[in-house]
């Protein structure tokens, strides 16, 4: 969407969430969280690529990298659903 609108996207991370809705609770605390924003990054090198799916895929891995550096996480490459049903199965095991 951002490349064929031709304009720079903007990495944005919430911090803290994990004190606001801890795992296991069903209704969240009020607490004050936090927001890190990131420089814009310019895809404007991709113009006229839109179609391409390997150049999507660049995008994606470059905006990913992004909030992982903001969020000093480690980026999986892997869905959630695929890590709750390994997670699931160890259990049983």
């Amino acid at each position: 969407m951002a490349l064929e609108a031709k304009v720079p996207i903007v990495p944005v991370i919430m911090v803290d969430t994990d004190t606001m809705m801890p795992i296991g609770r069903r209704l969240p605390r009020i607490v004050r969280i936090g927001v890190v924003i990131g420089e814009p990054l310019d895809f404007s090198r991709f113009a006229g690529m839109e179609n391409d799916r390997y150049i999507l895929r660049s995008v994606v891995d470059e905006i990913m990298v992004a909030l992982e550096r903001l969020g000093q996480q480690e980026y999986e490459d892997v869905y959630a659903s695929t890590v709750k049903d390994r997670l699931a199965s160890s259990a049983r095991a």
